[in-house]
């Protein structure tokens, strides 16, 4: 254990992640869910705040979800801190997962608009009474039922910014050779990480019943991590063309 290095970014994210985690499984016994708090909203909710877009991201509901996420964010991320030094790291941390939670939340933007055609609604939500009332002519109860998703289910976890940084390093390292659950034989990133985002678009696409996972924001974090290495990218091989 000694001999692993946990670069200085990648350590801190690590730690406030699973603080996070703690405080809230401490608060949800107590009958206090800080994820109505601190996860991220439709923006039109009357449950969204200005803080929520950071907040969301060191937010996890569960104990699989946040080993998966620390153990992604720590296996790519190290790698990519180290190339990248500590500043671009956060800066394409943070990016990737704010661009994560507007997918998202175009989505639920054109959602809304195709039930009320509007985006902004004003639906109002009472969690304590169990309503849902919503001022749109001639609404039927499945529709209803997708605006109290929309308005009333916060989006939590670091899944978008890990998709970012799935894409990047399948970008900067596609011949990476990585072992994944229940395949015997090691993968290249430049195979594996594109059947995964293509996958990722399949559930989000097919929005089957019982899957409460932002598919989309999974789509969005690594929208934006391609953006993002494509133009550092570009940006590095114009600076050592002109100064070889």
């Amino acid at each position: 254990m000694n001999n692993i290095h946990i670069p200085p970014v990648i350590k801190n994210l690590l730690i406030i992640n699973v603080l996070f985690y703690l405080v809230t499984m401490y608060f949800n016994a107590q009958g206090t869910p800080l994820a109505f708090s601190l996860g991220a909203f439709y923006f039109d909710s009357q449950f969204f705040r200005a803080w929520q877009p950071i907040t969301y991201m060191f937010m996890h509901g569960g104990l699989a979800h946040i080993f998966f996420n620390m153990f992604a964010l720590y296996m790519f991320g190290s790698v990519l801190e180290v190339k990248w030094g500590t500043k671009k790291f956060i800066i394409f941390y943070l990016i990737t997962g704010l661009g994560a939670l507007a997918l998202q939340m175009a989505v639920q933007a054109f959602e809304a608009h195709q039930i009320t055609g509007s985006i902004t609604n004003l639906v109002n939500i009472d969690f304590i009474k169990g309503t849902v009332e919503a001022n749109v002519p001639g609404i039927t109860q499945a529709q209803l039922g997708k605006l109290a998703d929309i308005y009333g289910t916060p989006m939590i976890g670091a899944s978008g910014a890990i998709f970012g940084l799935l894409v990047a390093f399948g970008m900067l390292y596609p011949n990476a050779e990585l072992f994944i659950l229940f395949i015997p034989v090691p993968v290249k990133a430049k195979y594996i990480i594109p059947i995964y985002i293509l996958f990722e678009l399949f559930l989000g696409v097919g929005q089957f019943a019982g899957d409460s996972v932002a598919h989309y924001a999974h789509l969005g974090g690594a929208l934006i991590g391609f953006i993002l290495v494509k133009v550092w990218k570009d940006k590095d091989d114009t600076f050592y063309t002109l100064y070889e």
